[in-house]
C-alpha cells in the first residue's frame, strides 16, 4: 500500500511526462473513487423519493425530503470548513466519507431488521447532509495538493462532471434498480461506493498535506463559530474576492429563482407530457457532462474572471432567456444543453481562484464561506418561485395584465407563460450582473490585483515555477515583505490573531474604484 502511494506520489510530482492529464494521477483515482460516490448517493436519494412517496402518496413530503438533504449541507458548511482547517486534508475526506458510510450501513441495519421509517429516513437524511456539508470545503482544498495550479480548472471541472453524470446516471439507475433489486440492494451498493471512496483516499498522498500549523486551543466549539465567521471575513477582505464572490451569489440566486420554473413550465407548455420533461432533464445531465469533459481538455480561460463572467453571461442567455423565448421540446432541450455546458467552466474557475488566491490554511473554512452564500439562496428562491409562478405570474399572463402588456407578445398567454416570464426575467437579470461584474477593475483583473498565493503546500510548490514573475503571498521565501495581521483582542481564530497567525502581504488589491482613504484600500486590511 504505501509503496502504491509513493508511485502516485511520484507520478503527480513528475515534471517530464506530457500529455494533458500529465501528472494528474493521484486527482484521477481520488476523482474516480468520489465520482463513484456521488452515483452512489444519487441512486440512493431516488430511492428515497421513491420510499417516501409510496408511504405517504404526498408532495409535501418529497418537499420535506428535500430541505431535510439541503439545509444542514448550507447551514453547517461554515462549520465543516473551519474544522476542515484543524486537520489535515485526507483525514477531513475520510471522514466525510466515512461518516456517510457509517449513516449508510444504520439504514442498512434498520431495513433488514424491519425498523426502517418514515422519520427515519428524514433523520438519516440530515445526518448525510451534515456529513456532505464537509465534503465541498474538504474536497476544495485537497486538490491543490493533488495537482499543480495550471491544472487546477481542468481537476475542477472533472468534479463538476462527475456529479453532472451522478445527477443524470443515478436517477435512471435508481429507477432500475428499485423495480428489480429493493432498497435493500441499493444500501448495500451506496455501502460499497463509499468504500471505494475511502479506499481511493487511502492509497495517494497529498503533497504537503500535515494539517494545520498550529492547533487551536480553547474551548473548541466557540472558537469554531469564530473560525468560522473568518472565513467570512476573509472573503471580504480583499475587493477583489468580495465582488467576485457577490456577482457569484447574486447570480445563483436568481439562476435557482429561474431554473425553479423549468420543470412546471416545460409540464405546463406541453400539455403535461412526462417525455418531454425526460428530454430537458437529460438535455441538462449531458450539457453537464459535456461541457466538464472539454473544460479538462482545455484546461479553461486564460483570463479566469472574464472567462467565468462571459460564461455567466452565456448561461443565462441561453438556458433562462432562449429556454423562455423557445418553443417546443427541441428548442428547450438545444437552450438548457448550451446553458449546462457552461455551468463546469463557471464553477471551475470560480474554485480555481479561491485555490489561487487563498492561502492554503485557509480553504476549508473560505470554501466552506462559499458554499454557504452561493446555496443559502436556494431554499429561499425554490419557496418563493411557487407561489409567485401560482398567483401571480400565470394569472397577469392568462389576462394579458401588469408586465405582461409588455412581455406577452414574447412568452404568449397560455399555460406555462407565466413561468417562461420569470425563467426570462431572471436571465436578463442574470445577464445585467454579468456586464456590471465586466466593468468593475477589481473583478475583470483579479489575477493582476491579486496575486496567487505561494502554495507551498501543493500546486506548483514553494517556488511557483509557472515563470509568471507574479508576486506571492505568504511564501517562506518573502517574509522580508510580509507583515503579520495582528489583533489586539488576540480573539481565537481570528487571521492574525495570536492563537491563528496568518502572514499576510502588503494588500496587493486595493479597490480602484474605492475612496482611497478607506481602511479596506489601505496597506494592510485588518479583520
Amino acid at each position: 500500500m504505501a509503496d502504491s502511494a509513493r508511485s502516485l506520489d511520484d507520478t503527480a510530482q513528475d515534471g517530464g511526462r506530457t500529455g494533458r492529464f500529465a501528472g494528474m494521477g493521484p486527482f484521477m483515482l481520488v476523482w474516480s473513487g468520489q465520482a463513484v460516490s456521488l452515483v452512489g448517493n444519487s441512486v440512493l436519494r431516488f430511492a428515497f423519493v421513491f420510499e417516501t412517496w409510496s408511504a405517504t402518496g404526498r408532495a409535501t413530503a418529497l418537499t420535506t425530503l428535500s430541505l431535510c438533504a439541503m439545509l444542514p449541507q448550507v447551514l453547517l458548511s461554515p462549520l465543516a470548513g473551519a474544522f476542515v482547517d484543524r486537520i489535515s486534508r485526507r483525514t477531513a475526506l475520510q471522514l466525510a466519507d466515512g461518516g456517510g458510510l457509517l449513516i449508510v450501513a444504520l439504514l442498512g441495519v434498520l431495513h433488514f431488521t424491519g425498523g426502517l421509517h418514515t422519520w427515519e429516513v428524514y433523520a438519516a437524511v440530515m445526518l448525510l447532509g451534515s456529513a456532505a456539508a464537509f465534503q465541498f470545503p474538504a474536497l476544495g482544498a485537497a486538490v491543490p495538493l493533488l495537482v499543480d495550479k495550471a491544472r487546477l480548472q481542468r481537476a475542477n471541472s472533472l468534479l463538476a462532471s462527475a456529479k453532472s453524470t451522478a445527477d443524470v446516471g443515478g436517477p435512471a439507475l435508481g429507477g432500475l434498480l428499485v423495480a428489480f433489486s429493493g432498497l435493500g440492494f441499493i444500501l448495500v451498493a451506496d455501502l460499497v461506493s463509499f468504500a471505494v471512496a475511502l479506499a481511493a483516499i487511502r492509497v495517494v498522498r497529498m503533497r504537503g498535506d500535515n494539517g494545520p500549523a498550529k492547533k487551536p486551543a480553547g474551548g473548541a466549539r466557540g472558537k469554531l463559530v469564530a473560525e468560522a465567521v473568518e472565513g467570512m471575513r476573509f472573503l471580504f477582505r480583499y475587493p477583489s474576492l468580495r465582488d467576485l464572490m457577490l456577482a457569484f451569489c447574486v447570480v445563483n440566486l436568481v439562476m435557482v429563482f429561474g431554473f425553479a420554473a423549468v420543470q412546471p413550465m416545460v409540464l405546463a407548455r406541453s400539455g403535461g407530457e412526462t417525455t418531454a420533461l425526460a428530454s430537458v432533464n437529460t438535455a441538462i445531465g449531458v450539457g453537464g457532462v459535456a461541457g466538464g469533459l472539454l473544460m479538462a481538455a482545455w484546461s479553461g480561460p486564460k483570463n479566469r474572471a472574464r472567462g467565468m463572467l462571459l460564461g455567466i453571461i452565456g448561461m443565462c442567455l441561453s438556458a433562462q432567456v432562449a429556454m423562455a423565448l423557445a418553443g417546443g421540446v427541441v428548442g428547450w432541450c438545444a437552450a438548457i444543453l448550451v446553458g449546462a455546458a457552461l455551468m463546469p467552466m463557471i464553477n471551475g474557475v470560480m474554485q480555481a481562484v479561491v485555490q489561487t488566491k487563498v492561502p492554503q490554511e485557509w480553504h476549508g473554512r473560505v470554501f466552506g464561506a462559499v458554499m454557504f452564500l452561493s446555496q443559502i439562496s436556494v431554499p429561499l428562491a425554490t419557496a418563493v418561485s411557487g407561489p409567485l409562478a401560482d398567483h401571480v405570474f400565470e394569472p397577469q399572463a392568462a389576462d394579458g395584465t401588469g408586465i405582461f402588456v409588455v412581455l406577452g407578445p414574447l412568452v404568449g398567454d397560455g399555460p406555462g407563460s407565466g413561468m417562461a416570464a420569470m425563467l426570462l426575467i431572471a436571465g436578463l437579470c442574470g445577464i445585467a450582473v454579468g456586464v456590471l461584474s465586466m466593468t468593475r477593475r477589481t473583478v475583470r483583473e483579479i489575477d493582476s490585483l491579486l496575486p496567487d498565493v505561494d502554495a507551498e503546500s501543493g500546486g506548483d510548490g514553494a517556488g511557483d515555477g509557472d515563470g509568471d514573475g507574479t508576486a506571492e503571498r505568504g511564501g517562506a521565501g518573502d517574509a522580508d515583505k510580509d507583515v503579520t495581521c495582528d489583533d489586539d483582542s488576540g480573539g481565537a481564530g481570528r487571521p492574525g490573531g495570536p492563537e491563528d497567525p496568518v502572514k499576510l502581504r502588503d494588500n496587493p488589491d486595493p479597490d480602484p474604484d474605492a475612496d482611497p482613504d478607506n481602511p479596506e484600500n489601505k496597506a494592510l486590511v485588518e479583520g
